[in-house]
C-alpha cells in the first residue's frame, strides 16, 4: 500500500505495518472520503487476520472500525497536541454506542491494541490526565485489546464472555502471547488454558501454575 496523502489512513497503515505513528503539528479533521478508504483497509485487513479465526462466520464490523481508528488516531495526536482540547475530549474520544459482539470485539481491535501503548504514554507524561480515564473506559469495554494491560475486570462473568468459541480461542492465544498473568490465574480462565495446554505445559507456559476454583 502507497501514502494516500490522507493523514488519518497513512498514520493507521504506518502504525499497523512498522508499529510507529505520526504526530502532526494541530489536529486534522477527518473527511467522509478518508472515513471510507480506512473502512474499505480495514475489511481488508480484518480479511487477512480472520484466517487465524478458523471461521468463516465472522465478518467485519466496519463502522466499527472506524470507530475504533478514530479512537486511536486522536488518541495520538493528543499525546503532544492538548492546547484548548479539553473541551473536545469526549467529542474526539467518544464512547462506543453499537452492539458490542464478537465481530465488532475483533473490528475494533485491529486498532485499540494500540491503545495500550498511548496510555502507557500518557501515564508517563500525566497520571492526572483526563484522557487516561476515557481511554481505560474503551478498554474495559473492548477488553480482548488490552490482554496484558493492568484493568479491573473483577465483575466479568467469564463463562458468558467466553462461550463463543472462536473468540474464546483468540483470547487464551493472546493471554499466553502477552503472558497475561491476571487473567490467567482467574479460576475459570485457568481452567481452559491447563485443558488446552494438556501434557505440553511446560512448553507454553512453564511458569503458570494451575489455580484451583
Amino acid at each position: 500500500m502507497m501514502e494516500t496523502k490522507s493523514p488519518f489512513l497513512d498514520t493507521l497503515f504506518m502504525l499497523r505495518k512498522d508499529e510507529c505513528i505520526t504526530i502532526f503539528s494541530d489536529l486534522k479533521e477527518i473527511s467522509k472520503k478518508e472515513e471510507q478508504d480506512v473502512a474499505d483497509y480495514f475489511e481488508s485487513e480484518f480479511e487477512k487476520e480472520r484466517l487465524e479465526f478458523l471461521s468463516d462466520q465472522i465478518s467485519c464490523n466496519k463502522e466499527t472500525a472506524v470507530w475504533a481508528a478514530k479512537v486511536v488516531y486522536h488518541s495520538a495526536q493528543l499525546l503532544l497536541i492538548r492546547e484548548n482540547t479539553a473541551k473536545d475530549l469526549s467529542i474526539l474520544i467518544p464512547q462506543y454506542k453499537g452492539t458490542r459482539d464478537i465481530s465488532s470485539v475483533l473490528s475494533a481491535d485491529l486498532s485499540l491494541r494500540f491503545l495500550p501503548q498511548i496510555i502507557v504514554t500518557l501515564q508517563a507524561t500525566d497520571p492526572e490526565d483526563p484522557l487516561i480515564k476515557l481511554l481505560e473506559n474503551i478498554l474495559h469495554q473492548f477488553h480482548y485489546s488490552g490482554v496484558g494491560f493492568d484493568l479491573d475486570l473483577e465483575k466479568i462473568d467469564w463463562e458468558e464472555e467466553l462461550k463463543e468459541r472462536t473468540y474464546r480461542k483468540l483470547y487464551l492465544e493472546r493471554i499466553v502471547e502477552k503472558k497475561a498473568y491476571k487473567l490467567a490465574e482467574i479460576p475459570y480462565i485457568n481452567q481452559l488454558l491447563m485443558a488446552e495446554f494438556g501434557m505440553y505445559k511446560d512448553i507454553f507456559w512453564r511458569e503458570l501454575k494451575n489455580v484451583n476454583s
